[in-house]
C-alpha cells in the first residue's frame, strides 16, 4: 500500500549573512593586521630618529671646529668613534691600516688618494684647502652613518 506523498515544500536558500559586524575571527584578523602596522611604523620612526640624531651629532662636531685643521680632527674622532663599534681595536689604527680599515668594506675606496693624505695628516697642516675638506667630510659622514647604524 502506497502512502499519500507528504506535502513538501520547496528548498529555498537561506539569507545571506550581513557583512557587518563581521565574526569575531575578522576581529582578530584586523587586530594583528593593526599591531604590525603600528610596530612598522614604530620602528621605522625610531630608526630615522637614530638616524637624524647621529646626523647632528656629526654636523655639530665638525661645526664646532673652527679652523679646517680642526675640523679634519674632528672628523677623524669621530670616524674613529664609529669603527670601534665595528672593531674595538679600531681606534689603535695608524696610516695605512687606518685607511685600509676604513675602505673595508666599500667595493670602491672612498678614503684613498688626497683623502687619504688630508685624514692622516690634515689635523696637523696649517693652510688645509677649505674645498678638500668638505669633500672629505662628505664620504666621511657617509661612513660615520653606515657604521653607527650598524649597517653592512
Amino acid at each position: 500500500m502506497m502512502q499519500d506523498a507528504l506535502p513538501l515544500r520547496d528548498i529555498h536558500a537561506s539569507v545571506a549573512p550581513a557583512w557587518w559586524p563581521p565574526a569575531p575571527g575578522w576581529w582578530m584578523v584586523m587586530a594583528v593586521v593593526a599591531l604590525a602596522l603600528a610596530a612598522l611604523f614604530a620602528w621605522r620612526w625610531r630608526r630615522v630618529r637614530r638616524r637624524r640624531r647621529h646626523e647632528h651629532a656629526f654636523d655639530a662636531a665638525v661645526a664646532a671646529a673652527v679652523s679646517p685643521a680642526q675640523q679634519i680632527a674632528a672628523i677623524s674622532e669621530l670616524l674613529r668613534r664609529a669603527g670601534r663599534l665595528r672593531d674595538p681595536s679600531a681606534d689603535r689604527l695608524q696610516g695605512e691600516a687606518w685607511l685600509a680599515f676604513l675602505d673595508a668594506d666599500d667595493a670602491a675606496p672612498r678614503f684613498s688618494g688626497d683623502a687619504a693624505a688630508l685624514l692622516i695628516d690634515g689635523p696637523f697642516r696649517r693652510d688645509a684647502d677649505p674645498v678638500a675638506v668638505d669633500a672629505l667630510r662628505r664620504t666621511a659622514r657617509a661612513r660615520f652613518l653606515v657604521w653607527m647604524e650598524g649597517r653592512e
